[in-house]
């Protein structure tokens, strides 16, 4: 069955004589083109990105051991100075601006300008607003209360989870999963500054007033610390890429992918894996002494992961089924770029949020830390079951094969 419904891409991109560099201008899979078809999400990943939880888990085992065993370098790490206005010492503030520029230098910013110009484009990003930004941090609030009833310093952690939305990993979800890709870049780039917006007067009012925490988190410290661990990275990232594509490539993004992209992007990962192991440093005796606790965060994390992805995938199909006035069709790209941009969580901005105003030893940093670990493979195996549907469902956007 094929359909000549353009995507949201291709309808920004209508009237250009010659369209944008990445732009959707041939039919194509709505799995993942040419050779890579037959592999499944894991095999498409690179050899860092493919083990990424395991990178994760020696992360964590080798801080954690070196925690219990060399008490005095992790306290080094801990206590070496404060970054500027946030109480976060030097060597994590370090790690976590390393592994936030990388991942926002990949957004494709350039191309917000025609997208903003497609109706059809509002009433998604309508529709994502209150997936991401209210039924995504209730869903968690209640599982972290119905999974730890009894652990107000877990609850915290995960509930900061929940409310910072993903502009990094779902980058390499949604390319995986054959998604909207210039959709996903406007979701992440709007994303990206509702955080700075949002994410801490939600934050205090989900702890502070829902929660009733005995700890209550400031908004002040909250705000600082977004403004500098988004706020910095996302500023350099788009000059950066401005800079960079316009004196250096000329507007050429293939050339930008492969000798910038290609040599920065590995950085993300040293800065999260150097930050997860300071921060197991620092909690090496309470996980050893309270693995159970680690086990209890990981339960209701994996629920959410599901909950959010399913619940997104049948609003998608519900909503765009053509049958509500004004609505339209929602094709695959759109149901997938909306479904993993719901599942996936900003875990890099929960970390520095959760360090900076409850410090680096305490429960809801161990939280907060556990996320990463859960969410990647759970995504992944999310991909795939996209994937299937795909391959199975009908689908207003579904085209021929046509491989670049």
């Amino acid at each position: 069955m094929t359909s000549n419904t353009p995507t949201l891409s291709e309808k920004a991109h209508e009237g250009c004589a010659t369209p944008p560099a990445g732009s959707l201008t041939k039919q194509v899979l709505i799995q993942p083109q040419g050779p890579s078809n037959n592999l499944s999400a894991f095999q498409q990943l690179s050899f860092l990105d493919r083990f990424l939880a395991i990178w994760i888990f020696l992360a964590m085992a080798v801080g954690i051991i070196m925690g219990y065993f060399v008490p005095k370098m992790s306290r080094a790490l801990l206590t070496a100075g404060e970054f500027g206005a946030v109480k976060v010492s030097v060597p994590i503030a370090v790690g976590l601006l390393v592994m936030m520029y990388p991942i926002l230098c990949k957004v494709r910013y350039e191309s917000l300008g025609s997208l903003i110009k497609v109706r059809a484009l509002w009433i998604q990003v309508g529709f994502s607003l209150l997936v991401n930004w209210i039924f995504a941090p209730l869903t968690m609030v209640g599982l972290s209360w119905a999974f730890l009833p009894d652990k107000s310093d877990l609850r915290e952690g995960l509930i900061l989870v929940g409310i910072a939305r993903c502009i990094a990993m779902v980058l390499i979800w949604n390319d995986l999963a054959a998604g909207d890709t210039d959709y996903c870049a406007m979701l992440v780039a709007l994303n990206s500054v509702l955080q700075i917006i949002l994410f801490a007067p939600l934050a205090v009012f989900y702890i502070n007033v829902v929660s009733r925490s005995n700890i209550e988190i400031k908004y002040e410290t909250v705000a600082i610390s977004v403004a500098v661990f988004l706020g910095i990275p996302l500023a350099a990232a788009i000059l950066t890429r401005y800079l960079i594509l316009t004196l250096l490539f000329r507007g050429d993004v293939n050339k930008y992918n492969k000798y910038f992209i290609r040599w920065v992007a590995p950085f993300s990962l040293i800065g999260l894996l150097f930050t997860i192991l300071v921060l197991f440093a620092s909690q090496s005796r309470n996980i050893v002494g309270k693995i159970t606790d680690v086990l209890r965060v990981s339960a209701p994390l994996i629920v959410y992961f599901v909950v959010i992805f399913g619940a997104t995938l049948y609003a998608c199909r519900y909503f765009g089924s053509g049958s509500f006035k004004g609505l339209g069709k929602w094709g695959y790209g759109i149901t997938t770029t909306q479904s993993l941009t719901a599942a996936s969580n900003n875990f890099e901005l929960a970390i520095a949020v959760a360090v900076a105003s409850y410090g680096p030893a305490s429960h809801q940093a161990l939280a907060a830390t556990v996320g990463p670990l859960i969410e990647v493979p759970v995504l992944l195996g999310l991909v795939e079951v996209m994937k299937w549907t795909g391959k199975t469902w009908q689908w207003s956007d579904r085209r021929v094969v046509n491989p670049v």
